[in-house]
């Protein structure tokens, strides 16, 4: 029996239940996605106009974590500069767009195609020299602030002062623009993480897929049975940076702005690795759980500094309480539930 990355840790746990066939976890995880987007659909017919920025921000999180737990979770390969591929799918958006009048979903694709090959770049330049571990995870690191400091002296695009994507008026499909608070700015977004999330399904459910796990799993043996190491690591990579990069380019789209600090800033890194880390590294959905509980944290920490309690009046103006609230949520997470909230929940429901 062939089994693959989620489904091998839910199909071979000794003593739990009867043993289903991988297929089936497959399509139950289908079933679930088709749920999640139905009922995600009416998100915005109960959400209050004011608030609709957090629900696209949660799918805009969502988005990323999907593309960082591919290869940092399945694949094994800790990234912590995933803003690089988030960075060049916002910037060939605002470039192609405001430049050369060209599409955003043309922007986007170019983007992913870019991120792609860039992340299979940095790959073989990192597995070249055996760079592995923690040193993988900084190599990521210095990737990403050095595409930072270029976008930010290049002229090609437009230095440190970034982009303000032209306004259109109305709402345009085309030019993915609609007025403040639009609906369709969630269904758009809600469409591309259920993309991600089948590119995922359909990745892992791959022999490629298969062979990422294995190599994740145990390298020297997955090499010696003859699989092609460099091959698949580099392929995990490069879809990885496609997935993230249509992130970045969406993101670009909503905010209409893009300058090098927010598109290849530490932030966007650490806003691709927290949703997963809090919903479960290497699962599926965990991703999307930390998504829907990180983004409305966010906003939250933010109106508490901007308009705090009278109790909690010594805040206002403060920065930096949402790094510390993230901070001991982290800790509290990784101490209590080492495999996230899914994998916890995930483990309870068999026991």
């Amino acid at each position: 029996m062939t089994v693959t990355a989620e489904s091998s840790a839910e199909v071979f746990e000794p003593g739990l239940r009867p043993v289903p066939h991988p297929n089936r976890v497959w399509t139950r995880h289908l079933v679930v996605l088709v749920v999640v987007l139905v009922v995600a659909a009416f998100v915005p017919e109960v959400l209050p106009a004011s608030q609709q920025a957090v629900a696209v921000q949660v799918v805009i999180f969502a988005i990323m974590a999907v593309g960082w737990n591919l290869m940092s979770g399945f694949g094994g390969m800790f990234n912590f500069g995933n803003a690089a591929y988030f960075g060049v799918g916002a910037y060939a958006d605002a470039y192609l767009l405001v430049e050369h009048g060209v599409s955003p979903w043309i922007g986007m694709v170019v983007g992913a195609v870019i991120a792609a090959v860039l992340a299979a770049g940095i790959g073989f330049l990192t597995f070249r020299y055996n760079v592995r571990g923690a040193y993988f995870a900084l190599a990521t690191f210095a990737f990403a602030e050095m595409l930072r400091l270029i976008a930010t002296n290049t002229g090609l695009v437009n230095r440190g002062v970034g982009y303000n994507v032209p306004l259109v008026t109305g709402a345009s499909w085309a030019k993915l623009q609609f007025p403040a608070g639009d609906a369709r700015y969630f269904w758009t977004g809600l469409g591309l993480l259920a993309l991600a999330v089948l590119v995922t399904i359909g990745y892992l459910r791959s022999r490629a897929g298969q062979y990422t796990i294995a190599i994740r799993d145990d390298e020297a043996a997955a090499s010696s049975l003859g699989v092609n190491v460099l091959r698949y690591r580099l392929l995990t990579m490069a879809l990885s940076g496609a997935i993230t990069a249509v992130a970045g380019a969406f993101f670009c789209q909503y905010y209409l702005f893009v300058n090098p600090d927010l598109a290849f800033g530490q932030t966007q890194s650490i806003q691709s690795i927290l949703p997963a880390v809090v919903g479960g590294v290497g699962t599926l959905w965990g991703p999307l759980i930390g998504a829907c509980i990180l983004a409305p944290l966010d906003t939250a920490t933010s109106s508490l500094l901007r308009h705090p309690p009278a109790a909690l009046s010594f805040l206002a103006g403060r920065s930096g309480l949402d790094v510390v609230i993230y901070a001991v949520l982290l800790i509290l997470i990784v101490l209590l539930m080492p495999k996230g909230i899914y994998g916890a929940l995930r483990d309870r429901f068999r026991r």
